[in-house]
């Protein structure tokens, strides 16, 4: 006979524009009230001796088996990918089908002494059999089923009539149209008062959409932390790397080495650098700052930014830090060095665009010669003033072929302080801003001790504002 209660639904609608966590608050006082009428209207468990009764429970339990679901799934959707290395950062990923949670239900009976078979019309559409054609039999159901699934439905059949269990399962169905989808099937046989089986109810759920958006989670949560954990590596070689290669940054360092009692350090230089990481966070830039004794007992202060980020942009900033060196040990001029960079750049394995700035000092003559590639001007701070030299011709390495670069020459004194810096795109000030502000830092950097404390009050100043990017600040004190 047919089912006297049938539980068709249709899809669900998308909800009203809301909230995440007011839909959440609804779901779960929902979810509170729909147990609460089940436990008055139906009793414990077992309890019940009309079928019809039976039938109502397993209708709540599919309830609230389903509010659970969309509770849980409203809660990852405002928690996001959960995983352990903290908050997933903003990652494009696949887009799940767009489908309603709150799948199609379905029902229906199979009478074991007249072998008759009772669907609903919406078991019908699940299944995407004709309303019209007969309803299959026990025997006829796995026809239905896919083939690695069959095993399954009939161990939850035969347990059903033969044990007397509930079935509570999921299986895959394949649709005349030959598209599949996934069902839940909730069901418990139905005894005469001897304890015979006489029929089996069974509530049918159409889970596709909710199996293949739970899918889509977890493919996405799985390459959220895949990305994550090569940008961590990433992140990690390129400091290494840049540890690697850059000049020690503890405390100052006297060009010649030795100090002022090296022969020449009544002129040399007292140097201090410190690299300054982005206040947002972000991957490693290709800022660099180099300061070195060379072999004529001159010294090589320079600074630079490879245009671009990561592991890559470390790996060209070594390439070229490592080029500067060579070209000014074997006694190469700035003007002329920027000129042999520009060409390195330019080259198809050139590494990208680059600023530089390099100067070398002559502790004899106590003159400094340098050259920029669009680079800030050194500042130079003298009697408790500062400005800003003025920069010869140049423009960006690897930005045009045969670059031409001019070269400056400023005669330094006994307690004059130099500051060569990298811009590290400031959030809220330009390049000239940057500028503006050190150079008001004129009376304290007069007043300093050693290059180290004039880097300090820098990074005062400038290191706790919001940087899009690494900087680099280099100082040199004129020795005494």
């Amino acid at each position: 006979m047919p089912s006297p209660l049938f539980a068709d639904r249709p899809a669900g609608q998308p909800p009203e524009p809301g909230t995440v966590d007011a839909l959440i608050s609804q779901t779960r006082r929902l979810l509170g009230d729909v147990d609460a009428v089940r436990r008055e209207t139906t009793g414990p468990a077992g309890d019940e001796a009309d079928p019809e009764t039976r039938w109502q429970r397993a209708l709540y339990e599919l309830a609230v088996h389903q509010l659970s679901d969309l509770d849980k799934h409203l809660a990852q959707l405002r928690d996001g990918p959960a995983t352990s290395a903290g908050p997933a950062p903003r990652t494009a990923g696949p887009e799940p089908r767009r489908g309603s949670l709150l799948s199609r239900v379905g029902s229906a009976e199979w009478n074991l002494l007249t072998d008759e078979a009772s669907w609903s019309e919406e078991l019908y559409r699940i299944l995407g059999r004709d309303p019209a054609a007969p309803a299959l039999t026990l025997d006829e159901l796995p026809a239905l089923v896919h083939s690695d699934d069959q095993p399954k439905l009939t161990a939850m059949v035969t347990d059903c009539l033969i044990d007397g269990k509930p079935i509570d399962g999921e299986f895959r169905v394949m649709r005349p149209d030959q598209s599949v989808r996934t069902v839940h099937m909730m069901g418990e046989p139905v005894l005469d008062a001897d304890g015979a089986t006489t029929s089996m109810w069974a509530v049918v759920r159409d889970v596709s959409e909710l199996r293949r958006s739970q899918r889509a989670v977890s493919e996405t949560r799985d390459s959220l932390q895949r990305q994550r954990h090569i940008a961590q590596t990433e992140h990690r070689l390129a400091v290494e790397l840049q540890e690697a290669v850059l000049p020690p940054r503890r405390g100052s360092l006297w060009l010649p080495h030795g100090g002022p009692d090296a022969p020449g350090g009544r002129s040399g230089l007292d140097v201090a650098a410190r690299r300054l990481p982005s206040s947002v966070g972000g991957p490693i830039g290709g800022d660099w700052y180099d300061m070195l004794e060379l072999p004529d007992g001159q010294a090589l202060l320079a600074v630079g930014d490879l245009i671009g980020h990561g592991i890559a942009v470390t790996s060209g900033m070594a390439m070229l830090l490592g080029t500067v060196r060579g070209l000014a040990f074997c006694g190469t001029a700035p003007d002329e060095l920027l000129g042999r960079l520009n060409h390195l750049l330019d080259t198809p394995t050139g590494p990208s665009l680059a600023s530089a700035l390099c100067c070398r000092y002559d502790p004899a003559a106590r003159t400094l010669a340098w050259a920029q590639a669009g680079h800030p001007a050194p500042l130079l701070f003298r009697d408790g003033t500062g400005r800003a030299l003025t920069p010869p011709e140049g423009v960006l390495l690897g930005a045009t072929s045969g670059a031409v670069y001019g070269q400056a020459q400023e005669t330094l004194r006994v307690g004059d302080v130099l500051l060569l810096h990298t811009d590290g795109r400031d959030a809220r000030h330009t390049t000239g801003d940057i500028a503006d502000r050190l150079l008001a830092l004129a009376p304290h950097l007069a007043a300093a001790r050693d290059a180290q404390s004039c880097v300090r009050m820098v990074v005062d100043e400038i290191g706790a504002g919001e940087r899009e990017d690494d900087a680099c600040v280099l100082v040199a004190r004129i020795g005494a």
